[in-house]
């Protein structure tokens, strides 16, 4: 994958961004209903961290 220059890129850790159920994780929903703030932002693209389990782990 290749990132333009210039761009900027907002990365968010899934899991802890925005929860929107209550239950104490971040979920998609959550990272949705903050797209216009990041857009505010100036936000160009979104990097999101792994958020399935980890073999590595």
């Amino acid at each position: 994958m290749t990132l333009d220059k210039g761009k900027v890129v907002y990365q968010i850790y899934p899991k802890s961004y925005k929860d929107t159920t209550e239950n104490g994780i971040g979920d998609f929903r959550g990272i949705i209903e903050k797209i216009p703030y990041l857009a505010k932002l100036g936000v160009d693209m979104v990097w999101l961290n792994p958020f399935y389990p980890s073999p590595q782990r």
